[in-house]
């Protein structure tokens, strides 16, 4: 009899990863697979990655999803696209003699138009990263109500890259689930929690040493163009809301630069370096301690003596240019049996270093995209709500209050009165991310484009892309479109829509110009064309979307309602939309 067919699997799936190549099960399989074809027992798994856990659940899965039911039987949840693509191929693998069972990745950076219309189709297993699955579920574009198996890969991962309040999410709009199976290469608190909260007496199984290699500090790196390099450090931050830290600049002059800015902006950071005295110092570092400041930028130099408990997390601004140094950088955060996340800001041409700091320390290094806005404005808002749940009323004589307080509420349901409360809070950061850029954009062509310093100088890294086109040489032309923000379009879906339209690589584009009522959109010649060809004239919230060339003193249209208007002057009228629809 086959090794694999002995662990319970039947002939298809015996078959399949015979033809794999694979002919004798990993430890985690032997263990994994006899327990999860029961598909009613919830289970744990440790084991690093590469011990072949994508098979000890991904088969079992196959086996119990039945084929002639045409709705998502089992979700897998994982933390980045590039996992979430390479289970779905091993997937396909393992389904190679079972043609019914249909999967489907769902994941940021791709089109999100386009995996909802896949999954109207009919689908049997959805393998999804938490941002865009929350995405999905909130649009009413995924229905989670007959999902039976829940599978959490890369546990501790997900809840180092903060995806607590969306794991908690997904597993609260999966009642129906009838085992959920954890993997994860250790167990810290937060995944014991996990445990203790949503599943029922889980059969534990461990491959390895627990928490073996460098376990305490989980490494990320982000790589955005170096004059985004500041958007992308705030952005982090506020991805973070329970952050406690230190940023780490090469200069003095960064660290004196991104303090003002910071907290200009209302963050509570104050910058260590060496042109401070003894005195200024000692009180930076006073705050610091008592945690009156969330946040402590420095350079290496400045650094040095510091020993501060409970950092949670240490920010490379900059990688720095001494390999070593990275290591004291690290062991910042992670003290104490404690687990931290050392965070580090680079630039495209850096990747030789996040090599060399792999071979160095012997530790992994996680690239991570820069979170969207719209994943800022839901991170926060969670983190206010546990805020307000967790907040202690028992002191104070607050009943002296709640009658005028009943009295000013009287007539205001409690639905406005959160909405009220929500606005309060929130106001600042919808204003600031709603229309935020996506900093993973490789197609902006930030780096390439002719570089300008800002006035009064920069910190380092940090410049400022022109804001004119270059038209004479840069090859591009620049398309008017009659849809704008007020069409409730953002840049990226508004990118992603023009695409889809289009089917155009999102390589062809430059820079994007949004307004209300309107938008420019930068593109390669010769695909200039092909866009226009297909979007011009389409129907748009029952009026005619109209793109041409903006080139030659194209002039702002009017912001104008009312019914089509004659051309004049090469413009046409532009209306305002009551609501948003799709192209008919």
């Amino acid at each position: 009899m086959n090794a694999f067919e002995a662990l319970g699997l039947n002939e298809q799936l015996v078959q399949a990863v015979t033809d794999l190549g694979f002919e004798t099960p990993t430890e985690i399989q032997v263990k994994a697979i006899p327990v999860l074809l029961s598909g009613t027992t919830d289970f744990i798994g440790l084991a690093q990655t590469g011990t072949g856990k994508t098979a000890a659940f991904g088969l079992p899965l196959l086996q119990l999803i039945d084929g002639t039911q045409r709705h998502p039987q089992a979700l897998i949840v994982c933390p980045t696209r590039e996992l979430c693509l390479q289970i779905t191929n091993d997937l396909e693998n393992f389904r190679k003699h079972n043609k019914n069972i249909v999967t489907e990745a769902v994941y940021g950076g791709a089109s999100i138009m386009m995996q909802i219309r896949n999954l109207k189709r009919g689908v049997h297993i959805v393998i999804a990263t938490p941002g865009r699955l929350i995405d999905l579920i909130e649009r009413k574009a995924i229905d989670l109500q007959k999902v039976k198996y829940v599978v959490l890969d890369e546990a501790d991962e997900m809840l180092n890259m903060g995806f607590r309040d969306d794991i908690d999410f997904v597993l609260k709009n999966t009642i129906n689930r009838e085992s959920t199976w954890l993997f994860s290469a250790t167990m810290p608190p937060e995944v014991r929690a996990i445990s203790k909260n949503y599943m029922e007496n889980p059969k534990e199984v461990t491959v390895g040493k627990k928490n073996s290699g460098n376990v305490n500090i989980d490494h990320q790196f982000f790589v955005v163009p170096a004059s985004q390099r500041y958007e992308a450090l705030k952005r982090l931050i506020d991805f973070n809301p329970g952050m406690y830290g230190i940023i780490f600049t090469r200069t003095k002059a960064d660290a004196q630069e991104v303090s003002e800015r910071l907290a200009k902006s209302g963050y509570e950071i104050e910058a260590l370096h060496g042109d401070l005295s003894q005195q200024q110092r000692d009180k930076v570092m006073g705050r610091f301690r008592s945690k009156n400041l969330q946040l402590l930028i420095a350079t290496d130099v400045a650094a040095r003596g510091i020993d501060v408990d409970g950092i949670t997390h240490v920010i490379n601004f900059e990688l720095p240019d001494d390999m070593e140094v990275y290591t004291h950088r690290s062991g910042r955060t992670g003290r104490a049996g404690k687990t931290g996340i050392c965070l580090s800001i680079c630039h495209s041409r850096e990747s030789y270093k996040i090599k060399s700091l792999e071979r160095m320390i012997n530790a992994q290094f996680h690239k991570v995209d820069v979170p969207s806005g719209k994943d800022v404005c839901r991170k926060q808002f969670f983190h206010f709500m546990d805020k307000l749940m967790q907040a202690d009323v028992s002191h104070g004589d607050y009943e002296t209050y709640m009658p005028d307080l009943m009295e000013k509420f009287a007539d205001v349901s409690k639905e406005e009165v959160l909405q009220r409360v929500a606005a309060l809070e929130f106001d600042h950061f919808l204003k600031y991310y709603e229309h935020a850029d996506d900093l993973n954009k490789s197609d902006i062509r930030g780096d390439r484009r002719p570089m300008e310093r800002t006035s009064g100088g920069d910190m380092n890294g940090s410049r400022k892309e022109r804001t004119s086109f270059n038209r004479g040489n840069s090859g591009y032309t620049r398309l008017f479109i009659n849809l704008g923000t007020k069409d409730g379009f953002y840049k990226a879906s508004f990118l992603q829509f023009i695409l889809d339209e289009s089917d155009l690589k999102k390589e062809v584009l430059g820079k994007i110009d949004m307004r209300d009522m309107n938008s420019w959109i930068e593109i390669d010649q010769a695909a200039a064309s092909t866009m226009i060809k297909a979007i011009d004239g389409k129907r748009y919230n029952n009026r005619t979307v109209r793109m041409n060339e903006a080139d030659g003193g194209f002039k702002r249209p009017n912001d104008e309602g009312g019914r089509s208007d004659r051309a004049t002057e090469g413009r046409k009228r532009i209306y305002a939309p009551k609501e948003r629809r799709s192209f008919k």
